[in-house]
């Protein structure tokens, strides 16, 4: 049997959210089978739990955003995706704000607190989430083009490729492709940073938002050059970037996909619409486990290597 993972023993984080710039602690634990990842504000009179699903996105400006009621969790897109990457089925999350902390900028952070945690198999199948039938959402034309789609397909791929049109992101590789089975997730996605341009970084912080950004926890672009002294972590890392989020953004259907996926200048917005439009398409998708491990996707019955 596949089985579901949780993690055998809590950790912890600390740091400051991306965008409200306020400390906030993390404290991940083991949860039961077939409970999912769920986010419990406990800074509230009353704790209150956000499980991740699709349809509790409620906000997709910079970051996915989890609702529950009046409570909300963002910025959650970097912790699904190393959650996606190590095969984490069931979760607790303690948190004591409404942001995420974005501690590096990237997913490498969560990875190895998940691992340091250690992976613990349980007594029940792992559920997919299979796509059955194609599905694709598009926005705009001519230049403003962007388009996500899935396919059916044995196992998890993904291909997506990004167009900045800046001196900077057009010098590095703006097309990558993953597979999931390949177990390199958290060599070869997880330590892409999120990125931003130094003229909007002002603007945002006018507005109230990056308070916590800076150079420690994003790679900053004035017009000619990357700001920050180590440079780039991979020639592609933009575009690696957001195909980190995009894993993140289609963990919150709540399970993991067997599907193809494949986008064009996708985001935050785009991703939660197309997993919208996979959920509404009558016959698009069905919910798989595998008794016999052979009968699964090559490369999702190992535990994901560490670095």
């Amino acid at each position: 049997m596949l089985a579901q993972r949780t993690l055998k023993s809590l950790t912890r984080a600390v740091g400051v959210g991306l965008h409200s710039g306020e400390r906030v602690e993390l404290t991940l634990r083991p949860a039961p089978p077939d409970t999912g990842i769920v986010f419990r504000r406990i800074d509230l009179p009353q704790p209150v739990d956000i499980p991740v699903r699709a349809l509790a996105v409620t906000d997709t400006r910079l970051a996915s955003t989890l609702s529950a009621g009046d409570a909300k969790v963002r910025t959650v897109e970097h912790l699904m995706s190393a959650c996606a990457g190590l095969g984490l089925d069931n979760l607790y999350i303690d948190i004591t704000a409404e942001e995420v902390p974005i501690l590096d900028g990237s997913a490498s952070s969560f990875v190895y607190l998940l691992q340091s945690a250690g992976i613990e198999l349980q007594k029940a199948p792992k559920k997919f989430l299979r796509v059955k039938q194609p599905v694709e959402v598009r926005e705009g034309e001519g230049d403003q083009l962007k388009w996500a789609r899935l396919d059916p397909h044995h196992g998890f791929t993904l291909s997506f490729e990004i167009d900045f049109q800046h001196p900077v992101v057009d010098a590095t590789v703006q097309r990558v492709e993953f597979d999931m089975a390949s177990g390199r997730y958290s060599r070869d996605i997880a330590r892409a940073r999120t990125f931003a341009f130094s003229k909007d970084l002002d603007m945002m912080r006018a507005n109230g938002l990056a308070l916590g950004g800076g150079l420690d926890n994003a790679i900053v672009m004035d017009d000619t050059k990357v700001l920050n002294a180590d440079g780039l972590r991979y020639a592609e890392e933009f575009a690696k970037h957001k195909m980190l989020d995009a894993i993140g953004d289609l963990y919150c259907v709540g399970k993991p996909m067997l599907a193809a996926y494949s986008a064009f200048r996708s985001g935050h917005a785009l991703n939660n619409k197309l997993l919208r439009a996979l959920l509404a398409q009558e016959g698009a998708h069905e919910i798989v486990s595998f008794d016999d491990e052979k009968k699964a996707p090559a490369g999702f019955a190992q535990l994901a290597r560490a670095w």
